[in-house]
């Protein structure tokens, strides 16, 4: 029967008994689940409980941008575990990355005890997000991150002090990503649906990011590039997620001369 409902929820969003069912036999699915999932990271959300897959789309796009780190000997933060003031509720996501990075130490972070959670791979944390101190000693600890997901309060504030903070800390060659960046268009979040550019919310914030990916292109030679200009490589943005790709952007002005043009 343990089979059977794994290939069901390999192949489908499990029903209310489905999952009921492998919530109590969850130690035996941990273990299948990377034999019998692979590299498929939507087939381990579904077997996870996470909703990173079918009531968001993220796996997909997770697997696209993780691949490459997938037999790594990485460290991952995830901020915000789930599952509210419960302290055995939520790690489902944490979890996953577990299964899916199978070299890697997976850090939780959330403002509630989530201790219940913590495994040999899985290093449980607590505090908030935006405060700066705890954030940047969660990295020392760590030894550094190569990949930081945030899942947290989806509060704009939040979301770009988090990133503020650990973005220069993040390993080069590292992955920034920001879930659920719908929150930046409502005021309950500190969002703005009519000034989307209004660099305070969490997308108006990344957008703002763009145009530094060709600060060596700019005309007004007497702005100093910054630190984010300088090491962010790309900018991904997807519904309602958003990657930010680490790595020396100091590639110089183009070939293609401006006097080239005019002539």
């Amino acid at each position: 029967m343990l089979i059977e409902t794994l290939k069901s929820a390999a192949r489908t969003r499990l029903s209310t008994p489905q999952m009921s069912f492998l919530n109590s036999h969850r130690k035996t699915i941990v273990r299948l689940a990377g034999l019998l999932c692979g590299p498929d990271l939507c087939k381990l959300a579904v077997l996870n409980g996470t909703d990173k897959w079918a009531d968001h789309w993220y796996a997909a796009h997770y697997q696209l941008h993780f691949q490459p780190f997938r037999k790594r000997k990485i460290n991952l933060l995830e901020i915000g575990i789930g599952g509210y003031a419960d302290p055995k509720a939520g790690g489902d996501s944490l979890r996953m990355w577990r299964s899916y990075f199978p070299n890697a130490t997976i850090f939780g972070i959330d403002i509630y005890d989530k201790s219940s959670h913590e495994e040999s791979r899985i290093k449980i944390l607590r505090g908030s997000q935006a405060d700066q101190v705890l954030l940047r000693q969660v990295s020392e600890r760590a030894g550094g991150f190569d990949i930081v997901i945030d899942d947290g309060s989806h509060v704009s504030e939040h979301v770009v002090t988090s990133f503020q903070t650990l973005f220069p800390l993040l390993r080069r060659g590292g992955i920034y990503a920001v879930e659920d960046t719908q929150t930046s268009y409502w005021p309950e979040f500190g969002g703005d649906t009519h000034d989307r550019s209004d660099v305070r919310t969490t997308m108006g914030f990344f957008k703002s990011l763009v145009d530094g990916l060709n600060y060596s292109e700019f005309t007004d030679v007497d702005r100093a590039p910054n630190y984010l200009d300088q090491n962010i490589i790309s900018v991904h943005f997807y519904h309602n997620l958003v990657f930010i790709y680490k790595g020396d952007n100091r590639e110089g002005r183009s070939s293609f001369a401006r006097k080239e043009w005019q002539r």
